[in-house]
């Protein structure tokens, strides 16, 4: 017995160990937490949506109307710009030389083009080959077997350089080469590239405009089915307010609502415009292909497409926050607002 006693006085019970409290330990459980909330709110806010389907498809359709014109004005823009790539011809300079020279001469001359620094290229056409396709093309052959002389002169076609396609450089260079001796007349057709090019400058600052005009439409779009939402859980924010939650807390469901609306919408966008340029393509091939060209319509990049669905996301997100921040600081429990 006493042996027993012995036993039990001399076995101590052991201290439990205490876990350090570090804010080190603690902060993957927080960082963890935080997203866990926020993949909770996100996937919550869709599954809402969900539940509302005709409410929901008519503000996502709405949205997705209204990112339509300014995607298809942009896309206007890049194709006017492809179909302008293939004029670089339309900047050549003709210059029809003085009848009367020797095939050496005009050679010469050709040659003495080619030497100039603002000079890439010069094409001769004989007037002997220019008579001949203007006989096949113009459907005078018997009129011109009529004539006793050759009326065409020699022609140089004269491509300016890269660096000297401008409007200044080329009408610098065609009075330059006007006024040599054995020039008649330099033709310049460039005035309706300019003009097209002028249409394409306004229409740019165009698909500006509208797509701040439209961007504020969405937010507007979106910000008015927020506050309609809010209204219709003013009770459970009245609620969450008295057990201390805070505004922030309460405005993130709304948030992702935006963000899943806005979102939404692009896709709508990005849809109807694809789905417009499948059904143009085969039409339009087929008019380019009349006039002697391969030209296929151009569609969205992958870097437009994806600035298209973070810019729909973001101004839902924009326009839920504006009406979450608003609308919750006039609900107070207890308060008719």
């Amino acid at each position: 017995m006493n042996r027993r006693r012995s036993v039990r006085k001399d076995t101590q019970p052991r201290a439990p160990r205490r876990k350090p409290t570090g804010s080190g330990l603690r902060l993957p459980g927080l960082i963890k937490a935080y997203f866990t909330r926020h993949a909770q709110n996100l996937f919550s806010a869709l599954g809402r949506m969900v539940r509302q389907p005709v409410g929901s498809l008519l503000t996502v359709t709405v949205i997705g109307i209204a990112l339509c014109l300014p995607v298809a004005l942009h896309l206007l823009v890049v194709n006017g710009k492809a179909i302008t790539s293939s004029w670089d011809s339309a900047v050549d300079l003709t210059a029809y030389l003085k009848t009367g020279q020797s095939g050496d001469a005009v050679q010469k001359l050709a040659a003495k083009l080619r030497q100039r620094s603002d000079i890439s290229n010069v094409d001769v056409i004989p007037a002997d080959k220019a008579l001949e396709e203007f006989r096949e093309l113009s459907g005078f052959g018997e009129a011109l077997d009529a004539l006793t002389s050759n009326p065409i002169p020699d022609v140089l076609v004269i491509r300016p350089t890269e660096e000297n396609l401008s409007a200044a450089s080329v009408k610098l260079l065609a009075d330059e080469l006007a006024a040599w001796k054995e020039i008649d007349l330099v033709q310049v057709d460039t005035a309706w590239v300019e003009r097209f090019h002028a249409l394409l400058n306004i229409l740019r600052r165009a698909v500006t405009l509208a797509a701040g005009l439209l961007a504020v439409g969405v937010v507007v779009i979106v910000g008015n089915t927020i506050r309609l939402d809010i209204q219709n859980r003013k009770n459970e924010i009245e609620v969450c307010k008295l057990i201390g939650a805070s505004d922030a807390f309460i405005r993130r469901p709304f948030l992702y609502s935006g963000f899943w609306y806005g979102l939404g919408g692009a896709f709508i966008a990005l849809l109807v415009v694809n789905g417009t340029l499948l059904l143009l393509q085969k039409p339009i091939r087929q008019v380019a292909g009349l006039y002697g060209s391969n030209f296929e319509l151009m569609g969205l990049d992958p870097a437009f497409t994806l600035l298209i669905l973070a810019g729909g996301s973001g101004l839902g997100w924009l326009g839920s926050w504006l009406a979450a921040t608003r609308h919750m600081r006039l609900i107070e429990p207890g308060k008719d607002s």
